[in-house]
């Protein structure tokens, strides 16, 4: 009997570890040999939210971009404030950096889509780092508006790199359909 139960024992970590490395090895075999990054600015947590769902799914490094100055916690007030931003095309300083960002291939960018565009914090993100020969892979957050122009414009701020055209774009911080079209990456 007490055999029995070792052989059981060894049996059932056996199962779970061959389970662990398959689904470690599923995550390393999707995101290949290209060094990941996934940048993000959030200011609910719903873009936070989108971006540790790719985490799961691809690996890689996250990297939360965080600049100067505040927004109101009343949603209202933020998007006054977001918009006279956003007008102005006022770019605020960056207190976070990536280190060595020539290391990676793909950088999957986060911005909820405020006013019909991409954040000025994710602008100042292009504007601070040279992602030239780099995929740039959007993924966009929004309260209704869909992806209006946030792709566009980051194609436009991002030079000589290689924007993604059918990025993510999800509703608050609703993941569905997020696994499938990762897997249409073909990273």
């Amino acid at each position: 009997m007490k055999k029995l139960f070792v052989f059981v024992c060894f049996l059932v970590w056996g199962v779970a570890n061959a389970f662990a490395q398959v689904t470690e090895g599923e995550k390393t075999m999707s995101s290949g040999n290209s060094k990941i990054l996934i940048a993000y600015y959030s200011y609910s947590g719903n873009t936070k939210a989108v971006a540790e769902a790719i985490h799961d799914k691809v690996g890689g490094d996250l990297f939360e971009i965080k600049a100067e100055g505040e927004y109101p916690s009343d949603y209202h007030e933020m998007t006054v404030q977001a918009q006279k931003e956003i007008k102005s095309g006022y770019r605020p300083k960056l207190l976070s950096k990536v280190d060595n960002i020539s290391q990676y291939d793909v950088v999957f960018l986060g911005s909820p889509n405020w006013w019909g565009t991409i954040t000025p914090q994710v602008s100042s993100f292009l504007e601070s780092y040279d992602l030239s020969g780099k995929k740039v892979i959007p993924f966009i957050t929004h309260g209704g508006g869909g992806v209006q122009d946030t792709i566009t414009d980051i194609s436009s701020q991002c030079q000589n790199c290689e924007v993604v055209q059918n990025g993510w774009t999800g509703y608050g911080r609703r993941t569905s359909g997020l696994s499938e079209w990762v897997e249409s990456l073909d990273l």
